[in-house]
């Protein structure tokens, strides 16, 4: 059964221990695990990856289906996942699993995926499409968020957000969270405020690094990080960006796949590129093809699960990945 992600009544009232969540907009997902699964929730969480369940999938069934008197309810939330889960989800419902809630998390389903097709259509289970943030969404979260916290914003402020936000919902909120905190000891925010405060107006070297990267400019990659002295938190912006810039770039090269004229897709792109972006955006379109950028959306989020790892090392990690292509 189909749920749209800003249905969370009806998610919240329909009773199903297994939910499928496709899409691009890891924002999203964030929202609706933590306001539908961990609100409230006092039971005991895990964390797989779909590879770590398949390796040994008896051993996962046997977990779910045995259960000591003692034992809290569980919540398993599978990342990374694909159609390989098919036959494990059937198997799930088949025994009857009552006391365990299971989240299943993919990248984007095409129509013929036969995961996206089983939970489209069972109506014991639900699937939720996740899509990109626009401008009217981000605007929805600004307002949501100041009506919450009583406060008031100029619309110039909010569009300077939107745009550093770069279409990613997690970092306008991460922006808004310090503007409320600012907002403290300041009663009227301004523009200057918003400017020094935002990590993304003051650093500009991590979306400097990141179009270079994605542009194939090696040499300004190489003069970017001999510049700047990255820290473990630079690393994962730095990661992010570059995931969420990949993001938009395979979309752009499917489109392109479609209409061959790159100005006319840049021109008809939503949301909408801005013109000081478009000549590095047009260079890293024709810089990679369809499944090269399919490739490094997988190697960045491999990227980051290794530096979360090994925090102390995080900034080697990072060079090693721009500087090789």
């Amino acid at each position: 059964m189909i749920i749209k992600s800003f249905e969370l009544e009806k998610l919240k009232s329909y009773k199903s221990n297994i939910h499928l969540i496709f899409g691009n907009n890891e924002g999203i997902k964030e929202d609706i695990i933590n306001e539908i699964y961990f609100k409230n929730f006092d039971g005991e969480v895990l964390k797989y990856e779909e590879k770590e369940i398949l390796n040994e999938e008896d051993k996962f069934l046997s977990s779910l289906l045995t259960k000591s008197l003692f034992e809290n309810s569980k919540l398993i939330i599978i990342s990374r996942c694909s159609d390989k889960l098919i036959n494990l989800v059937t198997e799930i419902l088949k025994r009857q699993v009552i006391d365990t809630k299971i989240v299943i998390k993919c990248s984007n389903l095409d129509k013929k995926s036969k995961l996206r097709t089983f939970f489209e259509k069972e109506i014991n289970v639900i699937c939720t499409p996740v899509y990109d943030d626009d401008i009217r969404s981000l605007n929805s979260i600004i307002g949501n968020f100041l009506r919450k916290h009583k406060l008031s914003l100029s619309q110039e402020i909010k569009n300077i957000l939107i745009e550093r936000s770069k279409g990613d919902r997690i970092n306008l909120k991460n922006e808004l969270l310090k503007l409320k905190n600012l907002s403290i000891s300041k009663n009227k925010l301004s523009v200057e405020d918003v400017l020094k405060l935002s990590n993304l107006a003051e650093n500009y070297s991590v979306f400097d690094l990141s179009d270079n990267y994605l542009a194939k400019n090696s040499k300004k990659v190489s003069n970017i990080l001999n510049e700047n002295n990255y820290s473990e938190e630079d690393c994962i912006s730095i990661i992010r960006t570059i995931l969420s810039k990949s993001k938009r770039l395979l979309k752009i090269r499917q489109e392109l796949d479609k209409n061959e004229n790159i100005d006319q897709v840049l021109s008809s792109f939503k949301p909408p590129i801005f013109w000081k972006e478009k000549d590095i955006v047009k260079k890293q379109a024709q810089s990679w093809s369809t499944n090269q950028v399919k490739e490094i959306i997988y190697k960045v989020n491999d990227l980051e699960a290794i530096v979360k790892k090994n925090t102390a090392n995080s900034i080697l990690f990072v060079s090693n990945f721009l500087c090789n292509y």
